[in-house]
């Protein structure tokens, strides 16, 4: 199971590397249409800091300090930077999962982030399918502004 975690988590980590690096510059980036909620950047953050937070601080103790308001209203980042953060929170999701044993993926993750107990596992999981929610809004950010 922990193989195949890392796997998705790195491949669709991998989709987020390739999408904000399709953008054709960085002011595209930020363009937010009054159809839509989020620029592509900005999400790009948040799933960085959601990453970040919930499997590096958490399950890895790296030290990660999350500043989710920053991650909404943050504006300006380049492409390069923001290329640089996915690439880090690749290699923080990455080692961190291929440090669990098969007993703390089964333990009840440390808090309750949706409101209610779970395994480690499962919220990993529910993580994944977030990451490809967001992911699903950036290209659509991207192709709206760009076909």
């Amino acid at each position: 199971m922990k193989h195949s975690l890392i796997t998705l988590f790195e491949r669709d980590i991998q989709r987020l590397y390739n999408e904000i690096e399709a953008y054709p510059n960085d002011a595209a980036l930020w363009v937010l249409p009054s159809t839509i909620k989020n620029t592509g950047g900005n999400l790009a953050l948040h799933l960085c800091g959601n990453l970040n937070h919930f499997i590096g601080a958490t399950l890895g103790d790296t030290g990660y300090l999350r500043q989710r308001e920053l991650e909404f209203s943050t504006r300006d980042v380049s492409i390069k930077q923001l290329l640089s953060a996915i690439d880090e929170v690749k290699t923080v999701v990455t080692s961190t999962i291929e440090r669990l044993s098969d007993e703390q993926l089964q333990e009840d993750y440390p808090f309750e982030p949706l409101g209610y107990r779970m395994t480690t596992i499962y919220f990993l999981i529910h993580l994944s399918g977030h990451l490809n929610y967001h992911l699903g809004q950036i290209n659509y950010h991207r192709r709206l502004l760009h076909s």
